[in-house]
């Protein structure tokens, strides 16, 4: 069991070693900044299942670090809820196969809404419908899952947060985000305890 345990360990941390950094993620920090920073707008981060879980955190992560960010239920947003969408908001997709149809979907209701939005998209796959319709795609690099059937999102939904973590911090590098903006934002809890300790100092 340990050596299954750290095999399954290993194949993980080589897959995050190897997501392809390219001029992709400069491109991407840009785009996000220029929309939520300079004109005011909204991340919208969207996904569905086990990707969409993946959005969500990415979501909250961005929010409590100074880019206001929000998820967005591609399904729900076809019963309404593509209604909190405004102008110079921009849109972060997470789809492991770039074929998710609720995505796909998303992409056409949101340009009805807002025709010039700008997408970046996070897949395996550079050649799927979501990439090609994307202004930035940042790839994961298409790992196998650890899973022994090899369908769980396992391995997928790894890299996607180590995608998202790269992301939010480059912006927080970007915007110059402080303990003291953290501490506004995350009152709450042990962070929020160690973050007003160190606006002290």
């Amino acid at each position: 069991m340990y050596e299954e345990i750290k095999s399954i360990i290993d194949r993980e941390a080589e897959a995050v070693r190897n997501i392809p950094v390219t001029e992709s993620y400069e491109k991407a920090v840009d785009l996000v900044f220029e929309s939520v920073h300079k004109r005011g707008g909204t991340l919208i981060i969207s996904g569905m299942g086990k990707a969409g879980q993946i959005a969500m955190n990415v979501a909250t992560t961005f929010s409590s670090t100074g880019t206001p960010a929000f998820f967005l239920h591609p399904s729900e947003a076809q019963h309404g809820d593509l209604g909190i969408m405004r102008e110079n908001d921009i849109m972060l997709l997470i789809s492991n196969s770039g074929k998710t149809r609720e995505l796909e979907e998303l992409v056409c209701l949101s340009r009805g809404l807002v025709p010039d939005v700008k997408f970046i998209v996070i897949t395996s796959n550079p050649d799927s419908p979501l990439a090609k319709e994307a202004d930035v795609c940042l790839l994961t690099g298409a790992p196998a899952e650890v899973c022994p059937l090899g369908l769980t999102p396992t391995t997928s939904t790894t890299v996607m947060t180590v995608i998202g973590d790269m992301l939010v911090v480059s912006i927080m590098k970007k915007i110059g985000f402080t303990s003291k903006d953290y501490a506004k934002r995350h009152h709450g809890g042990y962070l929020g305890e160690r973050s007003r300790e160190q606006c002290k100092y």
